[in-house]
């Protein structure tokens, strides 16, 4: 009989994590996983190289319907922790800009290093193994999970889904989590793709094609009054819509049917420099925009009047032409889907689970870590965080 003190079904950076610690407490672990491939979303993170953490980690840096639920986690293991674990072994890494952490040389170091302390523990690895069904038997004396797998039964007194999210579903994420969450009666926050690329109308964005690939920095806001939330970031203009560190960051905040609006020359007054630069000016207007943009984007903005002289121009136009350029309203009329997305947004809803170890209040022995959980990220390290704190949280209190 295969008997666990712990089962934990999702072999990622959450899972890894919490059998690693749970195990060198002396628990006995079992890791089980339905994928062929170890960690695949650590494998493919930042371009291959992993940005597994960020320096500037803080609470306002997640998004959750229950706001405060992450605190207790990450203040219990930060990015120092982080980075402690892996100068003991040797890994090299570097920083980017704002404070994004990477690995020099490639995100098999982390899988490794992860993979080595769950054998450490002496983590049992059940993968590829399906788990078919979840029975749970509780008595006066004990709490036991059953597991029926393709591998046999496996009995844990405590289970630990750190199944992730449906983020990127061609390397095999799933709802699998959520699934189990409402199996037990614990409510979910509706999920939907954060961290996404936004698309527009095809009739409306068609002008726009012919600058796919373009990226300009620009400030890109939602939302009303003190629920606004702006980021100054690169856009990347697509075939479809707008891409790009800004408008992956916009889009977990973003409502359907809301628009965004994008301040396209971030830090200056347009309309008072247009107008400075009009005295005397034989310059023609697209060529004035032109050294602040990309030529086709200035030309794709002014159209018919790029050609005109500065000087011809009345101040009326510049001052509208200014306030058009820092407030380009647009309305998307959705996401590119769970297959271009970095995350989920929403899960398993926090107000169900204990923060200090991610316990289901109302399910003892059940617990749930990592993306399947109702908090999500920025860009730029902090999901990836956010799996390490809640998986020791999770391990140090199993």
């Amino acid at each position: 009989m295969q008997r666990f003190d712990v089962a934990i079904i999702g072999a990622g950076a959450a899972g890894m994590m919490c059998a690693a610690v749970a195990s060198q407490r002396g628990r006995s672990v079992v890791l089980i996983d339905h994928a062929t491939k170890l960690a695949e979303k650590i494998r493919i993170s930042g371009g291959g190289r992993c940005n597994f953490t960020n320096r500037r980690v803080t609470q306002e840096n997640f998004i959750s319907a229950n706001p405060h639920f992450a605190r207790s986690a990450l203040a219990g293991y930060g990015p120092d922790d982080f980075l402690g674990l892996m100068k003991r072994y040797n890994i090299p890494w570097h920083e980017k800009h704002r404070g994004q952490l990477f690995c020099d040389r490639s995100a098999e170091d982390i899988i490794d290093m992860l993979r080595t302390e769950c054998d450490m523990g002496s983590v049992q690895w059940r993968m590829p193994c399906s788990v078919q069904e979840i029975l749970r038997h509780d008595t006066a004396d004990v709490v036991e999970f059953t597991l029926g797998t393709d591998q046999g039964a496996i009995h844990a007194s405590n289970l630990v889904i750190a199944t992730g999210g449906l983020a990127v579903p061609q390397i095999g994420s799933t709802d699998y989590g959520l699934k189990v969450a409402r199996q037990f009666g614990l409510k979910v926050v509706e999920p939907r793709p954060a961290l996404v690329p936004l698309t527009f109308d095809a009739t409306s964005w068609s002008s726009f094609v012919p600058l796919s690939g373009i990226a300009i920095e620009a400030g890109v806001s939602t939302g009303v009054g003190k629920n606004t939330q702006t980021f100054l970031e690169d856009v990347l203009f697509t075939h479809r819509g707008l891409s790009g560190p800004g408008i992956l960051q916009i889009s977990s905040y973003w409502q359907p049917g809301e628009p965004i609006a994008l301040d396209l020359a971030p830090g200056q007054d347009m309309a008072a420099k247009l107008i400075e630069s009009k005295s005397g000016s034989r310059q023609q207007l697209g060529t004035l925009l032109a050294t602040l943009w990309p030529k086709r984007l200035a030309e794709l903005w002014l159209q018919d009047d790029a050609a005109k002289r500065l000087a011809d121009v009345p101040d009326r136009y510049l001052k509208d032409l200014g306030q058009r350029i820092h407030a380009w309203s647009l309305v998307p009329n959705g996401t590119a889907g769970y297959k271009k997305a970095e995350v989920m947004r929403g899960g398993v809803d926090t107000k169900g689970l204990d923060q200090r170890n991610m316990q289901a209040r109302a399910v003892s022995g059940l617990y749930f870590i990592g993306e399947t959980v109702d908090v999500t990220g920025w860009l730029g390290g902090y999901n990836f965080q956010w799996a390490w704190a809640s998986g020791v949280a999770c391990g140090r209190n199993i």
